[in-house]
């Protein structure tokens, strides 16, 4: 019989919250998902994206997405916008009534029955004329509203479509009633339930079920960008949205060859190329998000230097542009917490919250790493500098580079340990990243037994990876119970370790099916609905059965890996059983005779989810009686008892 000895009397804490969520805007998941705009390229500043590694090309195409109806004529036109900074509108031009034009919407408008949708655009004409917004349903109108557009300066109309009926995959389109010339612009689709009018609410809802307790965003590699007029500059994401200046999407190139691959100097363009960053959510609706989910905010920004993978551009630190990086850190700590007398403060206070939004952590760099060329380092010092000279005590993310056990990652540890050795307050935590076969997390479950606990870890990305179904612009099937059950165990090192992984976070968090760049995704969505994987309910079980501290632990028996943690009321067991057979193991050191209440996660390893069948898999609840503290692991099990 399988042996697990706990010793209460050898303890680690486990910080509030660990559990939390790594959002970036990869597999359409912001704009075309959790955003619940449901338009795509609104504001007709769409653009192409191709290239070779390090030197990326755009071009606009601000039709993308946009059709013609009947003999409608359809122009690009800049001159008098909306917005300067986002200076594209349709010009449409209608030689006869009923012509029009329509929005892809990415794979189609989906309307639910007795729905409303708050549909809006900019528009202006010389003379008046009526226009009909339908969303036509297999060629039929499903849902329409007519709207009298009349004067020659922009103005905004808004109306609101009933749905009668459930729809799937139909048109959004606008007809004209007669003959006109039509200026349009900001097209806008919204259902009446979206969370504070801008999250989608069933992807809302899965992440709020996680009880997350803190939220990294907006990324990644977004934040780096592919050069660095790409990257992102979070104070061009805040203020009215039509001045919320377009960005192209660094995830639209990925897949590019790394200098040196085979064909890496041919041009390459994705099947994603249009994917672009409206900034319809952007760092103030991010805070907006994090607070509704009561979820600590970790901004993460970037230090100067592009994405590593994807390009060799900085700004070197000689060069004054690069105090612009510090102080945009600066400014945004204002944003976040400053009263509203400061001058970001005031800003904050002015977009609707005057109350500070408590950020005490900020991400310095995404997944950077030292090389001859790229000073990361010293960045990082600077950074922690000027930081500190003005909020002593705010918590800083450090970077490890983009994977462990490599040189790189080792010598990244050298360094932050050196200098935390004359400042307790160089780092709070350091930023690790581990995209991995599931063999790996079963070998490794022990891999942060012996780390110095003077700087602590975020595994702020990670994932098991299954050959031939996980990595560039593969499908669900790389989110198989396989893989959850690999995260299940090695998790269970992570808890036992609470003292130096303060945070945890699955990465990447959701992808839009048929949209994919990377899986595995945590969750997976079209436009009617959305499911969580093995993943997710990993994490949740995670996330919602834990105490304050951690036990010491010591496992006698194969394929079986085992955590818990305590409060001052309950005990919360965790246990996985690897094998293909059900396991006996007798649990010692804890009192769990008795009734016992057992949260159990279990199938077969190719067994996933689905939008068919989205609880295929999830955890069941039941009780079970334990005498003399055996208990019983189904085959490929992933189980938590709380006594």
């Amino acid at each position: 019989m399988n042996r697990i000895q706990f010793d209460p009397s050898r303890t680690v804490p486990v910080s509030e919250g660990r559990i939390g969520l790594f959002f970036e805007d990869i597999n359409y998941n912001l704009d075309g998902g959790l955003y619940a705009e449901l338009l795509e390229n609104r504001s007709f500043e769409s653009r192409r994206c191709y290239g070779i590694w390090d030197d990326y090309k755009t071009e606009a195409d601000p039709l993308y997405a946009w059709k013609a109806l009947s003999d409608a004529n359809l122009s690009i036109r800049t001159e008098d916008p909306v917005a300067a900074e986002n200076p594209h509108y349709l010009h449409v031009s209608i030689p006869s009534a009923g012509a029009g034009f329509a929005n892809q919407a990415y794979d189609g408008i989906y309307l639910k029955k007795d729905m409303s949708y708050k549909v809006s655009f900019y528009a202006r004409s010389k003379e008046p004329v009526m226009a009909q917004v339908v969303i036509f349903d297999g060629g039929l109108p499903a849902a329409k509203a007519e709207i009298l557009i009349h004067g020659d300066q922009w103005k905004q109309y808004v109306t609101m479509l009933e749905a009668p009926q459930n729809v799937v995959k139909g048109v959004f389109a606008v007809r004209f009633e007669s003959p006109a010339q039509v200026d349009m612009d900001w097209f806008s689709m919204i259902p009446e339930d979206a969370v504070l009018g801008i999250f989608r609410k069933d992807l809302f809802d899965k992440l709020k079920a996680l009880q997350p307790g803190f939220m990294r965003f907006p990324g990644g590699c977004i934040i780096e960008g592919n050069n660095l007029d790409n990257r992102y500059q979070w104070k061009r994401t805040i203020g009215p949205k039509e001045h919320r200046v377009y960005n192209w999407n660094r995830w639209a190139v990925h897949g590019v060859p790394h200098k040196g691959e085979p064909n890496w100097e041919q041009t390459y363009e994705s099947p994603y190329s249009h994917y672009g960053q409206t900034y319809g959510v952007g760092y103030y609706e991010y805070f907006l998000l994090c607070e509704a989910l009561g979820a600590k905010p970790l901004p993460v920004l970037s230090v100067g230097l592009a994405c590593q993978y994807q390009s060799t551009e900085l700004v070197p630190m000689s060069d004054p542009a690069f105090q612009e990086f510090i102080q945009d850190a600066l400014d945004l700590i204002e944003f976040a917490n400053g009263d509203v007398t400061t001058t970001w403060g005031a800003k904050r206070a002015a977009l609707g919250h005057p109350e500070p939004f408590g950020m005490d952590l900020i991400g310095i760099g995404n997944e950077q790493w030292q090389t001859d060329f790229q000073d990361f380092y010293e960045r990082y010092e600077a950074f922690e500098k000027a930081i500190h000279a003005v909020y002593p005590d705010m918590r800083l993310i450090g970077s490890a580079g983009p994977d462990v056990l490599t040189d790189r990652h080792q010598d990244a540890w050298k360094w932050i340990r050196s200098r935390a050795e004359g400042n307790e307050n160089f780092a709070y935590a350091i930023d690790e990243h581990y995209y991995v076969k599931p063999e790996w997390l079963y070998d490794h479950v022990n891999f942060y037994d012996e780390y110095p606990r003077n700087v602590k870890v975020f595994a702020g990305e990670y994932a098991a990876h299954i050959p031939g179904k996980a990595g560039r612009f593969n499908s669900e099937a790389a989110n198989s119970f396989e893989a959850a059950l690999a995260e299940a165990a090695f998790l269970t090192g992570v808890e036992r370790n609470a003292d130096v992984v303060v945070m945890a976070s699955y990465a990447p968090l959701i992808s839009r099916i048929g949209w994919a760049q990377w899986s595995p995704d945590l969750i997976w969505f079209d436009g009617s609905g959305s499911y969580g994987t093995p993943s997710y309910y990993v994490q949740q079980m995670y996330s919602l059965y834990s105490g304050s501290r951690s036990l010491a632990v010591q496992v006698e028996g194969e394929d079986i890996y085992a955590s818990a943690t305590q409060d001052d009321e309950k005990t919360y067991v965790k246990l996985v059983n690897r094998a293909d057979a059900t396991q006996e193991v007798a649990i010692e050191g804890l009192e769990l005779d008795g009734e016992v209440r057992v949260v159990t996660l279990a199938a077969p390893l190719e067994a996933r989810n689905s939008i068919q069948d989205p609880e295929a898999i999830i955890p069941k609840e039941n009780r079970m009686f334990v005498m003399n503290g055996k208990v019983t692991l189904a085959p490929h099990s992933f189980i938590v008892l709380v006594k």
